[in-house]
């Protein structure tokens, strides 16, 4: 249980301070966004050290990519079960920084050493992988020991806000830090930005309050989680939208390149921009994702935002005519998307916590996480081989078409608000007589439509 005590610097309950102005808060999104941003940093610099200085195959460079996300097949949904166990989640999110600290600082001591090579920063992947799962588990719940239910939907914002601005300024640091110190001393970087994030965290003062869950074995545990998401209508509809959009999302991000250069003639140099335009979307989104929440709810700010969510792609797959039109609807489409996105992951982990029992959440958003982040690998190679069959275009306008029945999920579903239905009629004290029976039985002209 959440106590009036456990918020720093909070007014009465009624009404808490913004959470701008919430040290704990603002300690968590920081760490938050530094670490992000070292991530992105590294997801380049680590792939063009094993280009540029160790020569690395095509099938070394596949295992180093896929090393990124086995972790989460592997350990995503056990990870839970581990946080659903703890008293206080915030050590765990520590160490789990401080580990992931000392693997990237491995990459550039290797280096000077003489020792790095591929199968090296494939271990370091898998190592920060694994700390990175088991970091995301304990986090989810420690949202709730730190901000106040009623600002969780903009807490949620704020989360979704940092991935976006590490998306427009993680690449760009990338690049400039790559051309300046070399790509294995860019990889410090993100071991500086672990640290970082470790150390904000170690300042965070709210206590936690958390009740463990009983555990009884670790796959019974698990198996909690999964019962959980399946039987709640509300956490079983994020789960099956989540995974239909991330399924045709993936597909569509595996031709993504090759159809913009080859069919649409982008330049190259203008696709960096438009993803960044995507992420600055994504800033605009989280903005209007806490007002419009507190008017109008989550449920309702889900409903809409799955209606656009096709948008993009359809623009990308229909698309024709001249460079300026295309570079002007794909700029435009590119940032509604973008805010869209954040919106519906801002309302989704805001729904998720409030439908889901303080025991069971880790569990409930570590089974989450495991199905949409399990089903990428799955789209991809699906939208890669179906392009061979059928073309880039079809592809993507299925894609299209394929994420459009996410809003079959979320609009059938009990999130869909239901009108009221009219209170029956009292029955009348007097027993009727057959005359009124049977003038009850004929319809008024002004329902038979008779003049």
């Amino acid at each position: 249980m959440v106590v009036k005590a456990s918020f720093q610097n909070s007014l009465p309950l009624s009404e808490p301070l913004p959470l701008r102005r919430q040290r704990d808060y603002r300690l968590l999104w920081t760490a938050r966004t530094i670490s992000v941003t070292g991530s992105e940093v590294s997801k380049l610099a680590i792939p063009l050290t094993a280009v540029t200085l160790l020569t690395a195959s095509p099938s070394q460079m596949g295992l180093l990519t896929a090393a990124a996300s086995v972790p989460a097949l592997l350990f995503g949904l056990q990870s839970g079960a581990i946080a659903d166990r703890l008293s206080r989640h915030r050590p765990l999110m520590i160490a789990c920084e401080l580990v992931s600290c000392a693997a990237a600082a491995t990459v550039p001591v290797a280096w000077f050493l003489g020792l790095l090579n591929v199968t090296w920063l494939i271990t370091v992947a898998l190592v920060i992988g694994s700390a990175g799962v088991l970091f995301k588990a304990a986090n989810f719940p420690h949202i709730a020991a730190v901000v106040p239910p009623s600002q969780r939907t903009d807490a949620m914002a704020g989360f979704q806000a940092c991935y976006s601005v590490a998306s427009v300024g993680g690449p760009s640091l990338a690049g400039l830090l790559v051309q300046v110190l070399t790509a294995p001393l860019a990889v410090l970087a993100e071991a500086l930005s672990f640290l970082t994030s470790a150390l904000l965290l170690r300042a965070i003062r709210t206590p936690e309050k958390n009740e463990p869950a009983v555990s009884r074995g670790m796959w019974r545990d698990v198996r909690e989680g999964l019962r959980a998401s399946i039987t709640n209508p509300v956490l079983r509809t994020l789960l099956g939208a989540g995974v239909t959009i991330n399924f045709f999302a993936m597909a569509y991000t595996a031709v993504y390149m090759l159809y913009m250069v080859n069919t649409l003639n982008i330049p190259k140099a203008l696709i960096g921009l438009l993803i960044a335009l995507s992420g600055i979307g994504g800033l605009l989104g989280a903005w209007a994702t806490t007002r419009l929440s507190r008017r109008y709810g989550e449920n309702r700010i889900l409903l809409a935002s799955v209606i656009f969510f096709p948008i993009e792609i359809l623009a990308v797959g229909l698309l024709n005519g001249p460079l300026w039109w295309k570079l002007s609807l794909l700029s435009l489409t590119g940032m509604i998307t973008g805010g869209i996105v954040v919106a519906f992951a801002t309302c989704m982990g805001a729904i998720t916590l409030r439908e889901t029992t303080p025991e069971l959440r880790g569990r409930v958003n570590a089974t989450m996480t495991f199905a949409v982040q399990g089903v990428l690998a799955l789209g991809g190679i699906c939208g890669g081989a179906l392009a061979e069959i059928v073309g880039l275009r079809p592809v993507i306008l299925i894609c299209a078409a394929g994420i459009a029945l996410s809003t079959v999920w979320i609009w059938a579903s009990p999130l869909r608000p239901r009108r009221p239905r009219p209170a029956p009629t009292p029955t009348p004290d007097f027993t009727p007589t057959l005359h009124q029976s049977l003038d009850s039985a004929i319809p008024s002209k002004r329902y038979s439509g008779l003049n």
